[in-house]
């Protein structure tokens, strides 16, 4: 009995050593992610220098003055006025005439942000106020919010009213609308409720547009696996992403903005980030001709744009009236020239952003070479035709410049 139970630990141990050599073989130890050697790297360490030799034309200036319709002046600054200074500086230096600032909100808020704008660069800023859902309400309890009382919509349209007589130019809605702010029960509020509908014609009847912005990037939406093409960045901010049950589809979110927007014909409405659809250009180029009121901005698009640069200058030469130039910003003045660059040269494989590492997709951009007609449109011309406001400051802008160049 004992010699038969040597005999078997005999064999475990014989086959446990095969079977660790067999392993050892096939699995042989990881080296650090260096990358070196054709060794396996991460992604977040990847920094690939392009090889290609072609004709480059960085742009520090814009060639016909700008009017930057989305910026945020409140939130990315926080009311530092040495930060403003600074961009004021990069405005002159980039040929930025005008910026709008969304983050006006109302009331006291609005008249502070006014004052910061205003106090030393009166003629270089709009605002736009924003919609109080919240009001006196507790965050963590959406049943006591303002927008949750029935006479929500008037108090608001009288809140508007005070906001465009202390000059407001038009109003900014946020992407937590649709997919954020929540009714008592704990649903989503939902774009294209009827309460909001006097809100939105009220708009119109003040003169005011509409910025909206609904869903995000298409890829937000989808699982955060090993197709999805933005994967890196889900990666690192994974509470931007909105695939799952808890959220409603991108689908949804953009079909009741659209219905909003059919409702309200009187309304114009600014379709923030190429009406948050730059992945699919003909589907909005079909949204722009079966709504007039609708026109788009770029801003934090050109990421997207620049990948498909022959099917995006073919939309920007086709809806040039409707059109607006944005950033996002303030940004960096490394990020700015980049805007030019897309815009008014054909230069080919750059990057879109100007941290070394690309923060919304793994890709570069190719420019797309505007006419000047359509520059003139998209920087300018368009603003002054869709916000109230800026025919006049960028007219007295442009009178200064004339009068400082004289000198």
């Amino acid at each position: 009995m004992k010699r038969t139970k040597r005999f078997f630990c005999a064999v475990v141990m014989t086959v446990a050593a095969v079977l660790g050599a067999s392993c050892h073989a096939e699995q042989p130890d990881v080296p650090p992610l260096d990358g070196r050697g054709g060794r396996n790297l991460a992604l977040d360490q990847f920094r690939p220098r392009s090889m290609l030799k072609v004709e480059s034309h960085p742009l520090q200036r814009a060639k016909f003055p700008v009017v930057d319709v989305h910026t945020h002046f409140r939130y990315r600054l926080h009311h530092s006025t040495e930060q403003l200074d600074e961009f004021v500086r990069a405005m002159d230096s980039h040929n930025i005439a005008l910026c709008v600032s969304l983050d006006g909100q109302l009331g006291e808020d609005f008249a502070e942000h006014t004052a910061y704008l205003e106090e030393n660069y009166a003629d270089r800023f709009l605002i736009f106020a924003n919609i109080d859902w919240r009001g006196d309400g507790q965050l963590d309890d959406p049943g006591s919010w303002a927008c949750q009382r029935g006479e929500f919509a008037r108090t608001t349209i009288q809140q508007l009213e005070a906001a465009q007589k202390k000059g407001a130019a038009g109003v900014k809605f946020f992407k937590q609308f649709g997919l954020g702010h929540k009714n008592a029960d704990g649903s989503l509020l939902q774009i294209d409720d009827l309460r909001w509908d006097p809100i939105w014609a009220a708009c119109g009847r003040l003169g005011l547009p509409v910025i909206i912005h609904t869903a995000d990037p298409a890829a937000f939406f989808d699982p955060i696996d090993n197709n999805n093409e933005r994967w890196e960045e889900l990666h690192r901010r994974p509470n931007w992403s909105f695939h799952g049950d808890d959220f409603p589809s991108r689908e949804s979110l953009l079909a009741a903005r659209n219905r909003v927007i059919k409702r309200h014909p009187e309304t114009t409405f600014i379709g923030a980030h190429v009406a948050n659809n730059p992945e699919d250009l003909a589907t909005v180029a079909e949204w722009l001709e079966a709504y007039p009121n609708l026109v788009v901005e770029i801003s934090s698009r050109i990421g997207e744009l620049g990948r498909q640069p022959y099917t995006a200058r073919s939309f920007f030469l086709k809806y040039a009236d409707r059109i607006l130039f944005g950033t996002d910003g303030p940004w960096p003045v490394e990020r700015l020239s980049l805007y030019w660059r897309f815009l008014e040269t054909y230069d080919e494989y750059f990057p879109y952003s100007e941290k070394p590492f690309p923060p919304q997709g793994f890709w570069q951009i190719y420019g797309i070479g505007l006419p000047d007609e359509v520059l003139r449109k998209v920087y300018q011309e368009n603003a002054v035709r869709f916000i109230p406001g800026v025919r006049e400051k960028l007219a007295g802008w442009m009178a200064r410049e004339d009068a400082t160049s004289d000198e």
